[in-house]
C-alpha cells in the first residue's frame, strides 16, 4: 500500500527557510517520480518541484526556481523540499505526490498517490 506522509511545515518569517519531508512507504521510492504541490483554499494545486527516477533530474517552475530544492534519499524512503527566501505568497498547504510516470510540469492529475499535506505559513 503506497503511503506518503509530509512533515516540516510551520510558521516562518518572510525571508526565512523551511525544510519539508515526505516519508514514503509501500513502494520502491527510487523507481517513482515524486512531486511537491501547493494549494490554497479554493484554488487549484500548483506544482512547485518534481524529481524523477533514475538519475534524479529535477524540475522547478519559475515562481520557485533558485529558492526551492528537491532531493531524495532512496535508502531512507524520503524526499525533501528545502525552501529558502520564503515569501508571503508561498503560504499554502504543501503536498507530496508520486506516480510511476508523470510530467515535471504536469498537472496534479498526473499523480495517483498523495500525502495528507503540511501547512506552510510565511508571515511578513
Amino acid at each position: 500500500q503506497v503511503q506518503l506522509v509530509e512533515s516540516g511545515g510551520g510558521l516562518v518569517q518572510s525571508g526565512g527557510s523551511l525544510k519539508l519531508s515526505c516519508a514514503a512507504s509501500g513502494f520502491n521510492l527510487d523507481t517513482f517520480i515524486v512531486g511537491w504541490f501547493r494549494q490554497a483554499p479554493g484554488k487549484e494545486r500548483e506544482g512547485v518541484s518534481c524529481i524523477f527516477n533514475g538519475r534524479g533530474g529535477t524540475y522547478y517552475p519559475e515562481s520557485v526556481k533558485g529558492r526551492f530544492t528537491i532531493s531524495r534519499e532512496n535508502t531512507k524512503g524520503t524526499v525533501h523540499l528545502q525552501m529558502n527566501d520564503l515569501k508571503t505568497e508561498d503560504t499554502d498547504g504543501y503536498y507530496c505526490a508520486t506516480d510511476l510516470r508523470a510530467r515535471g510540469d504536469g498537472p496534479a492529475e498526473d499523480f495517483s498517490f498523495w500525502g495528507q499535506g503540511t501547512q506552510v505559513t510565511v508571515a511578513s
